[in-house]
């Protein structure tokens, strides 16, 4: 069974100004104890993502995971340790064959049925979500809720990570719900190394 560390950082390119500021978020964080990222990219062409990607992967080393938001192709071509797929993605399975037995796979789940048929997958965890309103998402999926977490939470024994409007005022609730792993996103960038270490504090 993967183990997942508390805090799961997401780096959205939408959300910095330029790819200098994405690269030294990334670095911040993986010096505040970091060792999980995800790289995301709604907007960006394939050799630019794949650009991002292997820098990413060469300014940060062998010690981060970091796994690829929705391309398993880029996932391989930059050296990412796994991919995570939405519902409008490739299926996991499809994803699983791409990417091969040995690098991680997330799935993300936005209610009951879907997380119960990502159990059913080759996945190695899956996300529930939004738990809370998001501002990062342009049209995102209704809220779950920690009612939703606790409905997951016995839904699989999979690692189950949690994510959106996760902040450090509500974290501590998400993991009692059940929550395995946090996904963070906004709440990580206006200070990363002062907000990462808060959280590592709030999740002991």
């Amino acid at each position: 069974m993967l183990q997942l560390p508390r805090l799961y950082p997401i780096l959205d390119a939408a959300c910095f100004p330029d790819v200098a500021g994405m690269l030294a978020a990334a670095e911040v964080l993986a010096a505040a104890g970091c060792t999980l990222l995800q790289y995301r990219n709604k907007s960006g062409n394939a050799r630019q993502m794949l650009d991002e990607a292997r820098e990413l992967r060469a300014r940060l080393g062998e010690g981060i995971k970091l796994i690829m938001n929705d391309r398993a192709d880029l996932c391989l071509a930059a050296g990412f340790d796994g991919v995570h797929v939405g519902q409008d993605d490739l299926s996991a399975e499809s994803a699983r064959r791409i990417i091969g037995p040995d690098r991680w796979l997330g799935v993300s789940t936005h209610n009951p049925e879907q997380l119960a048929l990502a159990d059913q997958t080759s996945a190695d965890y899956v996300a529930i979500g939004p738990v809370f309103v998001t501002s990062s998402k342009a049209n995102p999926d209704p809220v779950v809720g920690l009612e939703g977490v606790r409905r997951a939470r016995e839904l699989t024994r999979k690692p189950l990570v949690a994510i959106g409007g996760i902040t450090r005022a509500n974290a501590r609730s998400v993991i009692e719900a059940g929550a395995d792993a946090l996904a963070v996103i906004s709440d990580l960038l206006r200070d990363p190394c002062k907000s990462a270490e808060e959280f590592f504090r709030l999740l002991r």
